[in-house]
C-alpha cells in the first residue's frame, strides 16, 4: 500500500458509500476561497500589531517567517491562530510583538510579489495563540461530471443535514502522505522537539490514530448516533461530557446535532471513554505500535475531537461552469472531508 493510500485509504468508508462521479477543485486559487472567523475584533490598542493578511501560494508558517523578517522580529513573536492552506486564496489574522513601537511607512511593499497582501491592521494587548478563531468560512468552485448530477447535489444535502465526518484531511499528511513515514522513522529513533520543533509529525500521527477511529465509527453508522461510554462535545464549544449509558435524552441531542461523539487523540494518560467505546479505541491503536508508542514517549497528552461537525450558512449555486459552494465550518475541520463525500478526484492534497 503507498503511503497515500495508508494516509487516506481509498477504502475508507463514506456515509453513503463511494462516490462513482468524477469532480475537480482548486483548479485555479480564486476558485479555493477560506476565510478565518475569529468571533472578535482586535481592541485597538496594545503592544502587538494584529494583521488580516490575504496569501496565495504561501503556508502560513512560511507567512509567519516573512512577517517577522519585514517587522525585525524573532519568529517566535508572530502568532496565528490556524494554518491555512498554501494552494488557494485565504486569509487569516497575524500577530507581530511590538512594544513601543510602530513599523515604517511602506514595510509591506514587495510582498505582493510573494503572493501576500496586509489588508488590515490594529492594535491588540496580546498575541494571537493557536487554535482561537471560531471557524473558517469557504468559497469553492467544483467542476466535473459529479457537479451535475443530481445524486451530488443529494450528498450534499444529507451532509448539510445530518452532519459531516470530522476526518483530518489530506492535508495533514503532507505530499502522498509522506509526513506518515517521516513520522513513523522519527519515532522509531526516538522523538526529539529538535526534530519537529513545530509538532508537524506528533500531529500526524494522532491525525492517522483519529481517522481509523472515525472510519470504524461511520462504518458501523456510529459516529453521529453515539455508543454508551462515549464522550460527548457540545456543539460550538470545547465543553465535553461523559455518557455511560445511552439515554432518551441523548439520543434526541445527539439527533438534533446539539452534542457529538469524539474520538482518542492519542497520548500519555487515561482514556476518557468507557466501556466498548475505550475497548475498540485501545484496539485500534494497538495496531499501530509504533505511532502508539512514539506518542506517548514524546508527552503528547490524551485529548479528544469531536467525530461529527456541523456544517453553517450552506448555499449550493449552479453556474456557467460547474457548482459554486459556500459554507463554513468550525476549526479543526477540513473542507476536503466535505469533498470526499461528494465525488471522487484523482487529487486530495
Amino acid at each position: 500500500m503507498s503511503p497515500s493510500e495508508r494516509a487516506w485509504p481509498p477504502q475508507w468508508a463514506h456515509v453513503e458509500g463511494e462516490p462513482t462521479l468524477a469532480g475537480h477543485y482548486r483548479q485555479r486559487p480564486e476558485e479555493f476561497v477560506v476565510d478565518e472567523e475569529l468571533g472578535f475584533a482586535p481592541e485597538g490598542e496594545g503592544e502587538h500589531l494584529w494583521v488580516w493578511v490575504e496569501k496565495r501560494g504561501v503556508t502560513t508558517p512560511d507567512l509567519a517567517r516573512l512577517l517577522a523578517k519585514r517587522a525585525e522580529i524573532a519568529v517566535r513573536d508572530v502568532g496565528f491562530s490556524g494554518l491555512k492552506d498554501r494552494d488557494g486564496v485565504t486569509r487569516q489574522w497575524l500577530s507581530l510583538a511590538l512594544p513601543g513601537r510602530e513599523l515604517a511607512a511602506g514595510w509591506d511593499a514587495g510582498l505582493a510579489e510573494r503572493g501576500v497582501r496586509v489588508l488590515e491592521a490594529c492594535r491588540h494587548p496580546r498575541k494571537l495563540k493557536r487554535g482561537v478563531h471560531r471557524a473558517n468560512r469557504f468559497r469553492l468552485r467544483l467542476r466535473g461530471e459529479a457537479v451535475a448530477e443530481p445524486a451530488t447535489f443529494e450528498r450534499w444535502q444529507r451532509r448539510v443535514h445530518e452532519g459531516l465526518p470530522n476526518y483530518f484531511g489530506p492535508q495533514r499528511f503532507g505530499p502522498d502522505g509522506r509526513n506518515l513515514q517521516r513520522a513513523e522513522a522519527l519515532f522509531a529513533r526516538g522523538w526529539r522537539k529538535r526534530d519537529d520543533p513545530q509538532g508537524l509529525l506528533l500531529s500526524t500521527a494522532r491525525s492517522y490514530l483519529f481517522n481509523q477511529m472515525l472510519s470504524a465509527r461511520v462504518a458501523d453508522g456510529s459516529w453521529c448516533r453515539g455508543l454508551a461510554g462515549d464522550v460527548f462535545n457540545l456543539d460550538g464549544t470545547q465543553s465535553r461530557f461523559a455518557g455511560e449509558t445511552l439515554d432518551a435524552e441523548l439520543e434526541a441531542r445527539l439527533a438534533s446535532g446539539d452534542i457529538h461523539p469524539t474520538g482518542a487523540l492519542w497520548g500519555k494518560g487515561e482514556l476518557e471513554s468507557a466501556a466498548a467505546v475505550a475497548e475498540r479505541e485501545t484496539r485500534i491503536v494497538d495496531a499501530h505500535p509504533v505511532l502508539r508508542d512514539g506518542l506517548e514517549a514524546a508527552g503528547a497528552r490524551q485529548a479528544r475531537r469531536p467525530l461529527r461537525v456541523r456544517i453553517a450558512k450552506p448555499h449550493w449555486e449552479t453556474m456557467d461552469e460547474g457548482v459554486e459552494v459556500t459554507f463554513a465550518l468550525p476549526r479543526g475541520a477540513f473542507a476536503t472531508a466535505l469533498l470526499r463525500e461528494l465525488f471522487t478526484h484523482a487529487s486530495l492534497t
